[in-house]
């Protein structure tokens, strides 16, 4: 019997893993109506998440980074998000028992998320994810984030297996990015942040799927 190609499954955080949607966006409307210049459609913010919280408070503000209010106006968002950090994010569908099949066939699963590890471990640790991952490295481990693919090569250490035998997934071409630089098994997904203009079948990866249900049906052809 041949043995099988993959021994871990890595996963980026926001839009891939988990949808925190419902509480970026919530932090980013009470920055419009408190320091911006009102609410603003949920569709258009959600696209921005893969951005960062900066992007955010310039869209919801329209101050610019450099202009001395920015930075507090930044930390005033992470702070608010922290408040409400795992009570409405879920993972995507499938992904709960997708982990845990792997876990089981003997594989390894882990995240590597350029979230601060502020917001990425509790917020982990809030999901009934099991076993919890093997590995979460975010930005606060490494010396340079995705596209760089330090980060997930620390992966593959904190995991024991080489790059080539790990699928990275991801909803941003950084993600992609990242992991191709690393050697791993790429794959590109439909589902996330993704922006109207862009395509994730253009990313460069080894597979693009459309749905979190076609994320799980693959992963379990592989184990």
């Amino acid at each position: 019997m041949t043995a099988p190609p993959f021994r871990a499954f890595v996963f980026d955080l926001d839009g891939t893993l988990i949808d925190t949607a419902s509480e970026l966006v919530a932090v980013y409307h009470r920055m419009c109506v408190e320091l911006g210049s009102g609410e603003k459609p949920f569709d258009d913010a959600r696209k921005l998440i893969s951005y960062g919280s900066g992007r955010l408070v310039t869209e919801a503000t329209g101050i610019e980074e450099g202009d001395p209010r920015w930075e507090p106006y930044r930390q005033t968002y992470l702070d608010w998000y922290e408040e409400i950090l795992g009570t409405s994010a879920t993972p995507y569908e499938g992904l709960v028992d997708t982990v845990e099949a792997i876990a089981e066939a003997g594989f390894f699963w882990g995240v590597v998320t350029n979230k601060f590890r502020r917001f990425a471990e509790p917020l982990m640790a809030a999901m009934p994810f099991n076993p919890p991952a093997g590995s979460l490295v975010t930005p606060c481990d490494v010396e340079r984030a995705k596209p760089d693919p330090e980060a997930i090569l620390l992966a593959a250490t904190q995991l024991n297996v080489a790059p080539a035998q790990m699928v990275y997934v991801g909803d941003h071409l950084r993600d992609i990015q990242a992991g191709n630089a690393a050697g791993c098994f790429t794959v590109a997904v439909g589902y996330g942040y993704i922006e109207d203009h862009d395509d994730p079948r253009a990313w460069g990866a080894n597979l693009y799927v459309n749905t979190p249900s076609d994320l799980c049906t693959w992963i379990r052809n592989q184990i």
